[in-house]
């Protein structure tokens, strides 16, 4: 099994190659900062207490002024079957 995970010099140039091209990307995009990237990740943001009902009044306000479920689902990063549960 050794003999499958040793690479000869033309696959080791390449590997540095690959790895050179990799690093000019990352260097290149650098001027965006890591918050950045994590606060448009599209990761979910858990709300709770006080805040959560804020948001689901605010929601339920902006439903009854006749503002469409699917614009404030991609609004606020919720799913419509969401806003559509809300009593």
């Amino acid at each position: 099994m050794e003999e499958a995970l040793s690479l000869g010099p033309k696959q080791v140039s390449e590997l540095r190659r690959l790895v050179k091209i990799a690093e000019g990307l990352i260097a290149a995009s650098g001027s965006s900062s890591s918050k950045a990237i994590k606060k448009n990740s599209g990761k979910r943001l858990r709300r709770s207490g006080k805040e959560l009902i804020r948001f689901r009044k605010m929601l339920k306000a902006e439903r009854k002024k006749g503002i469409p479920a699917a614009e404030l689902a991609r609004k606020h990063k919720v799913s419509s079957a969401y806003i559509y549960t809300l009593p």
